[in-house]
């Protein structure tokens, strides 16, 4: 699935860069022609000041200046925006590794990864993700750096959960007893893609990730 904008981001800011640039070009005719008139009638005895048209000169160049750097900006983020897209839309279909704490149980099986920066005690609960129950608990020695949680959808008392959405909470403690914080990422398949947003937004395990919190691609 994808979703798309009618309208590209940047096209108004192009629109309203042509109509400045076009505006600027007009008004810069429009003084040289009122110059070329002043100087072939100024008074021989009294010349104009030269030093105010130089000055005025130097601000329409200027102003031109700054109206093409927006332009080249402008083109710029369009080609990183085009650049996000392709990238965005080859992720359908994929299972991805985002920033988060929910993960779909499939096929009896739904995985976490979590990392721990030092050794600690934790209660790994896992929770629908719809109600907010408890399904499942259980205490774990953890050890430092990246790991994987996987659980096999059956609730503390075995009994076998259907496929759905469910979120992992880990409360950690070292052995003086201070909290560590465990941060936690999902695993899920990209099953839609909104590329009317910047960046392109995946949906994984019903939920909106931006691009930008993909940290993992896996197959």
């Amino acid at each position: 699935m994808v979703t798309t904008s009618p309208v590209a981001p940047t096209t108004t800011a192009a629109a309203a860069n042509t109509s400045a640039a076009n505006q600027l070009g007009g008004n810069f005719d429009e003084f040289l022609k009122l110059l070329t008139t002043q100087l072939k009638n100024q008074d021989p005895l009294s010349p104009l000041d030269t030093n105010q048209f130089t000055q005025e000169l130097v601000q329409f160049s200027s102003v031109e200046q700054q109206i093409q750097t927006n332009t080249s900006l402008n083109t710029l983020i369009s080609l990183q925006q085009s650049a996000q897209i392709t990238a965005a839309l080859g992720f359908i279909g994929h299972n991805v590794v985002v920033n988060g704490s929910t993960a779909q149980l499939a096929n009896g099986q739904a995985t976490w990864n979590y990392n721990v920066p030092k050794p600690a005690t934790a209660t790994i609960s896992i929770a629908d993700a719809t109600t907010g129950s408890v399904v499942f608990s259980t205490k774990q020695a953890l050890q430092p750096g990246q790991q994987t949680f996987t659980w096999n959808g059956q609730t503390s008392d075995g009994n076998v959960l259907t496929s759905g959405t469910y979120k992992i909470s880990i409360t950690a403690t070292d052995a003086n007893g201070q909290s560590v914080g465990v941060a936690t990422q999902s695993l899920g398949a990209v099953t839609a893609v909104d590329v009317s947003q910047t960046p392109p937004v995946l949906t994984v395990n019903g939920l909106n990730f931006p691009l930008n919190q993909v940290v993992q691609i896996v197959n």
